[in-house]
Protein backbone atom coordinates (compact mmCIF):
# COMPACT_ATOMS: atom_id res chain seq x y z
CA UNK A 1 0.00 0.00 0.00
CA UNK A 2 1.12 3.48 -0.90
CA UNK A 3 0.38 6.28 1.21
CA UNK A 4 0.71 10.08 -0.36
CA UNK A 5 0.66 13.11 1.42
CA UNK A 6 0.96 16.53 -0.41
CA UNK A 7 1.51 19.76 0.41
CA UNK A 8 2.64 23.23 -0.88
CA UNK A 9 -0.73 24.69 -1.82
CA UNK A 10 -1.99 28.14 -1.50
CA UNK A 11 -3.46 31.40 -2.58
CA UNK A 12 -1.12 33.61 -5.25
CA UNK A 13 -1.90 36.59 -7.89
CA UNK A 14 -1.47 36.09 -11.63
CA UNK A 15 1.86 35.43 -12.97
CA UNK A 16 3.37 33.85 -9.31
CA UNK A 17 4.83 30.44 -8.42
CA UNK A 18 3.75 27.99 -6.52
CA UNK A 19 5.90 24.70 -5.83
CA UNK A 20 3.66 21.65 -4.72
CA UNK A 21 5.61 18.43 -3.27
CA UNK A 22 4.03 14.99 -2.66
CA UNK A 23 5.85 12.35 -0.11
CA UNK A 24 5.39 8.75 -0.70
CA UNK A 25 5.60 6.10 1.97
CA UNK A 26 4.81 2.62 2.64
CA UNK A 27 4.89 0.59 -0.75
CA UNK A 28 7.02 2.63 -2.86
CA UNK A 29 8.97 -0.01 -4.59
CA UNK A 30 6.01 -1.02 -6.76
CA UNK A 31 5.28 2.56 -8.08
CA UNK A 32 6.37 3.46 -11.72
CA UNK A 33 4.14 6.22 -12.24
CA UNK A 34 4.13 9.49 -9.74
CA UNK A 35 1.67 12.36 -11.29
CA UNK A 36 -0.54 15.44 -10.36
CA UNK A 37 -3.86 15.89 -11.43
CA UNK A 38 -6.39 18.75 -10.32
CA UNK A 39 -9.97 19.07 -10.25
CA UNK A 40 -10.97 22.74 -10.91
CA UNK A 41 -14.80 24.20 -10.01
CA UNK A 42 -17.28 22.37 -11.94
CA UNK A 43 -14.76 20.28 -14.31
CA UNK A 44 -14.01 16.79 -14.50
CA UNK A 45 -10.66 16.01 -13.23
CA UNK A 46 -7.31 16.86 -15.15
CA UNK A 47 -4.09 15.28 -15.74
CA UNK A 48 -1.39 17.79 -15.17
CA UNK A 49 1.93 16.48 -15.53
CA UNK A 50 3.22 12.75 -14.52
CA UNK A 51 6.38 11.28 -14.99
CA UNK A 52 8.19 7.64 -14.87
CA UNK A 53 9.06 6.76 -11.26
CA UNK A 54 13.07 6.81 -11.83
CA UNK A 55 13.04 7.76 -15.51
CA UNK A 56 13.11 10.53 -17.93
CA UNK A 57 9.58 9.79 -19.26
CA UNK A 58 7.40 13.08 -18.67
CA UNK A 59 3.75 14.21 -19.75
CA UNK A 60 2.21 17.72 -19.80
CA UNK A 61 -1.06 18.54 -20.45
CA UNK A 62 -1.42 21.26 -23.26
CA UNK A 63 -2.45 23.64 -20.84
CA UNK A 64 0.77 23.87 -18.44
CA UNK A 65 3.50 23.28 -21.07
CA UNK A 66 6.23 25.50 -20.52
CA UNK A 67 4.99 26.76 -17.15
CA UNK A 68 4.81 23.83 -15.27
CA UNK A 69 7.30 21.54 -14.37
CA UNK A 70 7.52 17.73 -12.65
CA UNK A 71 10.53 16.25 -11.05
CA UNK A 72 11.66 13.94 -8.51
CA UNK A 73 14.08 13.41 -5.34
CA UNK A 74 14.20 10.02 -5.42
CA UNK A 75 16.49 9.94 -1.99
CA UNK A 76 13.20 11.38 -0.16
CA UNK A 77 10.48 9.59 -2.25
CA UNK A 78 9.29 12.72 -2.77
CA UNK A 79 7.61 14.40 -6.81
CA UNK A 80 7.18 17.96 -6.86
CA UNK A 81 5.32 19.84 -9.16
CA UNK A 82 6.75 23.61 -9.72
CA UNK A 83 3.62 26.18 -11.27
CA UNK A 84 5.42 28.85 -12.97
CA UNK A 85 2.96 32.06 -14.37
CA UNK A 86 0.12 31.10 -12.84
CA UNK A 87 -3.37 31.93 -13.82
CA UNK A 88 -6.64 31.83 -12.49
CA UNK A 89 -7.60 29.01 -14.76
CA UNK A 90 -5.26 26.87 -12.78
CA UNK A 91 -6.95 27.40 -9.71
CA UNK A 92 -8.34 24.00 -8.49
CA UNK A 93 -7.75 20.94 -5.93
CA UNK A 94 -4.59 19.52 -6.68
CA UNK A 95 -3.46 16.05 -6.21
CA UNK A 96 -0.42 13.66 -5.74
CA UNK A 97 -1.26 10.02 -7.66
CA UNK A 98 0.73 6.84 -8.36
CA UNK A 99 0.49 4.21 -10.21
CA UNK A 100 1.69 0.50 -10.98
CA UNK A 101 0.77 -1.12 -13.59
CA UNK A 102 2.47 -0.40 -17.12
CA UNK A 103 0.53 -3.22 -19.12
CA UNK A 104 -2.64 -2.86 -20.75
CA UNK A 105 -4.47 -5.91 -21.16
CA UNK A 106 -1.44 -8.19 -22.36
CA UNK A 107 0.18 -4.80 -24.21
CA UNK A 108 3.00 -3.30 -22.58
CA UNK A 109 2.68 0.23 -22.35
CA UNK A 110 6.23 1.08 -20.67
CA UNK A 111 6.67 4.52 -19.57
CA UNK A 112 3.50 5.85 -21.65
CA UNK A 113 1.65 4.29 -19.37
CA UNK A 114 1.87 7.07 -16.82
CA UNK A 115 0.19 9.18 -19.44
CA UNK A 116 -3.08 10.41 -17.53
CA UNK A 117 -5.41 8.60 -20.42
CA UNK A 118 -4.39 5.08 -19.26
CA UNK A 119 -6.19 5.31 -15.91
CA UNK A 120 -2.98 3.46 -13.87
CA UNK A 121 -3.33 5.58 -11.18
CA UNK A 122 -4.58 3.63 -7.54
CA UNK A 123 -3.06 5.79 -4.89
CA UNK A 124 -4.08 8.96 -4.31
CA UNK A 125 -3.75 11.66 -1.84
CA UNK A 126 -5.60 14.09 0.09
CA UNK A 127 -5.49 16.79 -2.11
CA UNK A 128 -4.39 20.39 -1.93
CA UNK A 129 -6.10 23.61 -2.56
CA UNK A 130 -4.52 25.77 -5.33
CA UNK A 131 -5.75 29.12 -5.62
CA UNK A 132 -4.93 31.91 -7.96
CA UNK A 133 -6.69 35.44 -8.19
CA UNK A 134 -6.98 37.87 -10.97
Amino acid sequence: QVHLVESGGGSVETGGSLRLSCSASGSTNVINCLGWFRVAPGKEREGVATIYNGGDYTYYADSVKGRFTIFQDYADNTVYLQMNNLGPEDTGLYYCAAGESLTSGTVYLGPQACDPIWKKYNSWGQGTQVTVSS
